[in-house]
C-alpha cells in the first residue's frame, strides 16, 4: 500500500486512473496558524451562549452559586488531560484526535467505537445550539422588529443553510468569520465585567462561592458536567492538525491557549453575575427567567444599548458556534471516509476551496433530518437545548475518559521523554476526575431532559454506538483487512 507523506494527506491511496475519476487527491490545506485555531475552538465553546446559556442552566439545575468552582474544577481537569493530550499529539501524528489516540493505545475496536461516539456527541450538541439559535434569533427579531418574522424553527433552517454554505468553503475563509465575532463576543462580556466590579466595588463582593457547601450544593455533578462541555471544543486543536503551518508547536500552543483563555473568562464572568445581583438575589432571580438573566443584568450595567449589542453578539456567537462545529463533523466524517470505514466519496476534498465539501454536505443533511423531526414533534427549544448539549457533553466526558486512559497505555509500552508527570500522573487524575464526574451526572441526567427514561435512554446511545462500534471493527478485521489497519489514521 503506498504510504503518503507526513507534509501533507491526499486521502486516496488507489490507482491514479481510479483517483482522477473524483477528487480525492485534492489535499487539504496547510495554512492554519496558531490564532486561527485558537479562534476555530474558541467560537465552538461560544463563550457568549456559554455565559447566557449553560451558566443560568448550571446554576438553576446545578449547584447554585458554587458555578465559579464548577468552572475551576473543570478547567482543572482539562489542563490535567491536556497534558498528555498534547504529549500524544508529537505520537500521534495523524489527524483525528480522540479517534486517533484511543486506537493506538487501546487498539482498533474501541478506537472506531470511540468514533462514532464523538460524531454523536458534537451532532447532539449541535442539535441543542440549533435548538437555542431559534430561540436567541427570534428575542433579537422582537427586539429590534416588534415582531418575530418566524417560528424559532424558521430561524434555525436559515441559520443551517448559512452554516452550510460556508462549511463547504474553504476553511480558512470560515476562520476568519469566527475570529471576528469572537473577538466582539469577548470584549463586551470584559466591558460587563469590569463595569459590574467597578460599581459594586470591594465592599459588595461577595465570596460565598468560595464555601465548599454552596459548591457541594444541588447536583453538583450536572454543573460539572456542563462546565466540561463548555471546554470541549478544545479537541479541535488535534482535529486540525492536518491543516496546521506547523502542527507540532502549533497544537499544543493551541491547546493550552485556548483551555486558559476560556477558564479565566468563565470564571470571572460567573463572579461578577453573583455580584450583579448580589448572593442573596441571584438564585431568585435565574429561576425565575433563566433564559434573560444575564440580559437583564447587562441591561442594568451598560444600558439597553449594551443589552442590544449583546443580544447581536449573543446571536452571532452562536453562528460561530455551529460553525465551527460543521467544520469539526465534517472531518470526523472526513477521517473515517479516508480510513475506508465509511463510504470513500465522504473523504473527497474540494479541488477549489480545499475542503471536506461530501462530509460537510453529510452533516447538513443529517442536521436538517433531525431538527424536522423536532419541529414534527413540537419539542420545546429550550429544553432541546439542554437536553441534546447535556447528553451530548455527557458523551465528549466518556471520550475524554478513554483517552486519557490510552494516553497512559500508550506511553506505558513505548520509549519517551516525557516526564512521569506528563505521561502518566496528569492524565491519570484527569481520568479519575472524569470518572467522579461521569458517575454524578448519570445519576442526575433527568434534570436536564425533564424525564428520566429519555435520559437514560440518550445516555444509552453513547454506549451502544460504542459497542457497534465494537462489532464492526471485528467485522472489518476479518472481511476487510485493508480497512481494519487503517482504523484511528494508523496508514497515511
Amino acid at each position: 500500500m503506498e504510504r503518503l507523506s507526513k507534509a501533507a494527506f491526499t486521502v486516496d491511496t488507489r490507482s491514479a486512473s481510479e483517483n482522477n475519476r473524483d477528487a480525492t487527491k485534492t489535499k487539504l490545506s496547510k495554512k492554519l496558524g496558531t490564532l486561527d485555531i485558537v479562534f476555530t475552538v474558541l467560537a465552538y465553546n461560544a463563550p457568549l451562549t456559554v455565559i447566557t446559556g449553560y451558566m443560568p442552566l448550571m446554576m438553576v439545575e446545578g449547584n447554585g452559586l458554587g458555578v465559579p468552582l464548577a468552572f475551576l474544577s473543570a478547567a482543572c481537569l482539562i489542563m490535567l488531560f491536556a497534558f498528555g493530550f498534547t504529549a500524544m499529539s508529537k505520537h500521534a501524528p495523524n489527524p483525528g484526535a480522540f479517534y486517533s489516540y484511543i486506537t493506538i493505545g487501546l487498539g482498533r475496536h474501541l478506537g472506531l467505537g470511540s468514533a462514532f461516539v464523538a460524531i454523536m456527541a458534537y451532532f447532539f450538541m449541535m442539535f441543542s445550539i440549533y435548538c437555542y439559535a431559534g430561540v436567541s434569533y427570534t428575542a433579537l427579531a422582537n427586539n429590534v422588529l416588534g415582531v418575530p418574522l418566524m417560528p424559532w424553527w424558521g430561524w434555525s433552517f436559515l441559520i443551517m443553510a448559512l452554516v452550510a454554505v460556508l462549511g463547504y468553503l474553504k476553511v480558512t475563509l470560515s476562520a476568519a468569520v469566527l475570529s471576528f465575532a469572537l473577538l466582539l463576543e469577548v470584549l463586551l462580556v470584559i466591558a460587563w465585567d469590569g463595569t459590574v466590579f467597578a460599581t459594586n466595588g470591594a465592599s459588595t463582593f461577595s465570596t460565598e462561592w468560595l464555601s465548599t457547601s454552596n459548591f457541594t450544593s444541588g447536583s453538583v455533578g450536572i454543573a460539572v458536567l456542563l462546565a466540561v462541555g463548555s471546554f470541549a471544543g478544545f479537541e479541535a486543536t488535534a482535529i486540525f492538525r492536518e491543516e496546521a503551518k506547523d502542527p507540532e508547536k502549533t497544537i499544543p500552543r493551541a491547546t493550552f491557549l485556548a483551555v486558559g483563555i476560556l477558564a479565566a473568562l468563565f470564571i470571572v464572568t460567573a463572579i461578577a453575575y453573583i455580584t450583579a445581583y448580589g448572593a442573596p438575589s441571584v438564585m431568585s432571580a435565574t429561576q425565575a427567567d433563566p433564559a434573560n438573566a444575564i440580559l437583564n443584568s447587562v441591561r442594568q450595567y451598560l444600558g439597553n444599548a449594551g443589552a442590544n449589542v449583546m443580544n447581536v453578539l449573543l446571536c452571532s456567537s452562536i453562528f460561530a458556534c455551529l460553525l465551527a462545529i460543521q467544520n469539526i463533523l465534517s472531518r470526523y466524517v472526513y477521517s473515517l471516509a479516508s480510513d475506508r470505514v465509511l463510504f470513500r466519496k465522504l473523504a473527497s476534498v474540494h479541488p477549489k476551496h480545499q475542503s471536506p465539501h461530501f462530509a460537510s454536505l453529510l452533516v447538513t443533511a443529517i442536521s436538517v433530518t433531525v431538527m424536522s423531526i423536532c419541529v414534527i414533534y413540537n419539542v420545546d427549544p429550550y429544553k432541546g437545548y439542554g437536553g441534546f448539549g447535556g447528553v451530548g457533553g455527557y458523551a465528549l466526558m466518556l471520550l475524554q475518559l478513554l483517552t486519557a486512559v490510552s494516553i497512559i497505555a500508550y506511553f506505558a509500552k513505548v520509549k519517551h521523554t516525557y516526564s512521569f508527570w506528563r505521561a502518566y500522573f496528569a492524565p491519570g487524575l484527569a481520568a479519575v476526575g472524569l470518572l467522579c464526574t461521569s458517575w454524578l451526572a448519570t445519576t442526575n441526567m433527568e434534570l436536564l431532559t425533564g424525564d428520566t427514561t429519555l435520559a437514560y435512554s440518550l445516555m444509552g446511545m453513547a454506549f451502544a454506538l460504542l459497542a457497534i462500534g465494537v462489532v464492526y471493527a471485528h467485522y472489518l478485521k476479518s472481511a476487510r483487512p485493508d480497512a481494519y489497519r487503517r482504523i484511528g489514521r494508523q496508514e497515511m
